[in-house]
């Protein structure tokens, strides 16, 4: 497997941690809570065949890359053809990690959402899920980096990096925002 089908697999973890969590949330204690705890399980169901799905359209994306790679390049209309080939196939190895990080904002955010209510006995599996789920992000952005270097659009290179930088500053703060209750919580 590729960074990117490991980034897909790092949000997996992270939406199991997470769904996990959630999971020992739930019982006459945390009645309370219900309604949260089932969207969160819910949301971490779906996650992760998102994730699945990523990491198999990852290895698609890396074979169509290959593929184009492997085009004739004899003729200026060969060349032609196996160069928009080549940006064909970056553009789409650039779309699934842009995806990823989405999942990974939306991973969090739900992660997030019960970090103050969840099961204080399994809060530090809820701060494990939160990290992965950067991890993926961060893995996520090199794939999206390494591919924008082959992108010979530059106002489109320009888009990606504008909502890529978005995305992982919301992902950080997210994230941090979820670590300082968690540990706030393992310590009282």
């Amino acid at each position: 497997p590729g960074g990117g089908s490991i980034s897909a697999l790092a949000a997996a973890l992270g939406a199991a941690m997470t769904s996990m969590t959630a999971n020992l949330s739930q019982g006459e204690k945390f009645a309370h809570i219900h309604e949260q705890i089932t969207e969160v399980i819910h949301s971490m169901e779906s996650l992760t065949t998102r994730c699945e799905e990523l990491m198999a359209a990852d290895i698609r994306s890396f074979e169509q890359y290959m593929a184009a790679l492997k085009l004739p390049k004899g003729t200026d209309e060969e060349k032609r053809y196996r160069t928009h080939s080549l940006q064909t196939a970056v553009i789409a190895a650039i779309e699934i990690p842009m995806r990823l990080l989405e999942v990974c904002r939306d991973g969090l955010s739900h992660a997030y959402h019960i970090v103050e209510t969840s099961n204080k006995n399994v809060i530090s599996d809820l701060g494990i899920g939160a990290i992965l789920f950067e991890a993926a992000a961060q893995s996520a952005l090199l794939t999206v980096d390494i591919n924008l270097a082959s992108l010979k659009d530059l106002d489109v290179k320009q888009s990606y990096e504008v909502k890529t930088a978005v995305l992982i500053r919301e992902i950080a703060q997210i994230k941090e925002q979820t670590l300082l209750i968690v540990r706030s919580r393992i310590a009282n």
